[in-house]
């Protein structure tokens, strides 16, 4: 069964609208409904930000927790970039390693990440 998980790279602070804004616009830009998604995964530092809870809850979404330090090794997996993030975590993406990581071994990124304001976006999923 194909599980898509959302990886989601946030600043803190950040509002469920503003979480739920680029979500939308990534399911679109994958051709998905909202439906398809099977988790949400993010940095463990950013796990209990109020607007990605209240996104989880809203959904019934499990929320995975990606240990920071393990987002480094998905790095040539990443298709963006971002020299600030790669800066912070060792990766291009936080949002494309934290969908890797959640989907677990032989993902696939099916949607690179999309970027708002405050929110990034990536899917990937995995068809074991």
């Amino acid at each position: 069964m194909t599980t898509i998980v959302v990886g989601i790279g946030l600043r803190p602070g950040t509002s469920e609208a503003d979480i739920e804004a680029c979500l939308a616009q990534t399911l679109a830009a994958a051709n998905l409904p909202g439906d398809a998604i099977g988790r949400l995964a993010t940095l463990a530092s950013r796990r209990n930000e109020p607007g990605l809870a209240a996104v989880a809850q809203a959904r019934e979404l499990t929320l995975v927790a990606v240990p920071d330090e393990a987002l480094a090794g998905f790095e040539a997996a990443c298709a963006t970039r971002s020299t600030r993030i790669s800066g912070l975590y060792g990766v291009g993406s936080v949002a494309e390693a934290a969908a890797l990581a959640a989907a677990g071994p032989g993902a696939e990124l099916i949607q690179p990440r999309i970027a708002t304001a405050r929110v990034t976006c990536a899917l990937a999923r995995n068809l074991g």
